[in-house]
């Protein structure tokens, strides 16, 4: 005989062993999916193209050694990194139209997405502090960013992005998950995976999203402490000539970290919804696919350094 309660913990067993899920397709209509498949290829190779263009130009050229150019480095093996992590099986998804993603497959999805994330975030507050020492202590510069120091933080932002991988990977699949499977986003991700939970106790996530949202704020903190003398001092410099060069250092910087931090924020802190959202689709895109894609373009078109150094290279490259 089996009693009510230990029916119920049977058929709660069996709903929460998930053994896959379903990404959002984005059209019923092939020509659409196909026309999603050539888009987002043709962003993810320009993002491949362009962050390897970056790394192998600071790599090769001795001119680009300096911290600014080591954590810019980075940050472009970082972008490739994100945006391989999710464009790739979306463009398979399109064109096989099977959007089954194994369980497997989705934790490591989403701890990558988290750890190359994070790690990025980390690393761009780094970088305001970098900018800040080179403007407005540049006499102390070389001794305060030394290589040791660069490596040390570089490596503290690898390792924190990981910490925060595993800590929402764990929090976020120790969930049930009810027979309902489809995940209403083109990859696996925390809000997604959040709304087809089926508890309603998320107590360990919620306060992972708590640590996480936190942190992030101290690096909006110390981001607007680095960029309000760095702004003061660069106004301050005689030549146009001067400002010109210091503001092309610190506006594209500054402009790929609003464009991360808010839209992840928006995407993250945004209660889930049992609705299907255009919003959710678009923030992912621009949180997950611009950045790493719009990295390259803004800090070679806007560095003379990166610019100088691709002109030189050229010819040695294809004579």
């Amino acid at each position: 005989m089996i009693y009510p309660d230990q029916e119920n913990s049977q058929n709660m067993a069996n709903l929460t062993m998930v053994t896959g899920f379903l990404l959002m397709d984005f059209s019923n209509i092939w020509e659409l999916q196909v026309l999603h498949a050539m888009l987002f290829l043709l962003i993810y190779l320009m993002a491949l193209l362009g962050n390897l263009l970056i790394f192998t130009l600071i790599s090769l050229d001795e001119h680009l050694h300096s911290p600014m150019y080591f954590f810019l480095k980075n940050l472009s093996f970082l972008d490739f990194c994100l945006i391989s992590t999710t464009v790739p099986k979306s463009i398979a998804n399109s064109l096989s139209h099977s959007y089954f993603i194994s369980l497997l497959e989705c934790i490591v999805q989403l701890f990558l997405v988290i750890f190359f994330a994070s790690s990025e975030l980390f690393l761009l507050t780094m970088m305001s502090y970098d900018r800040y020492v080179a403007i407005c202590q540049p006499l102390n510069y070389e001794v305060i960013m030394n290589k040791g120091a660069c490596v040390k933080m570089a490596a503290a932002s690898w390792l924190t992005g990981g910490l925060f991988g595993v800590l929402y990977t764990v929090s976020t699949f120790s969930l049930p998950f009810c027979s309902a499977n489809e995940i209403h986003q083109f990859f696996c991700d925390v809000p997604s995976l959040l709304r087809i939970s089926c508890s309603d106790t998320h107590i360990a996530l919620h306060v992972t999203i708590g640590i996480g949202f936190s942190l992030g704020i101290l690096c909006c903190i110390s981001i607007t402490i680095s960029y309000g003398p760095i702004f003061s001092t660069v106004l301050k410099i005689p030549t146009p000539e001067g400002r010109s060069k210091a503001f092309s250092t610190c506006l594209p910087h500054l402009f790929v970290l609003t464009l991360f931090i808010t839209t992840a924020a928006m995407s993250y802190l945004s209660p889930p919804l049992d609705t299907d959202s255009i919003l959710d689709l678009l923030l992912s895109v621009f949180y997950i696919v611009l950045p790493p894609t719009l990295n390259p373009v803004i800090y070679r078109l806007r560095n003379k350094d990166v610019k100088t150094a691709l002109k030189n290279f050229t010819p040695k490259t294809f004579p």
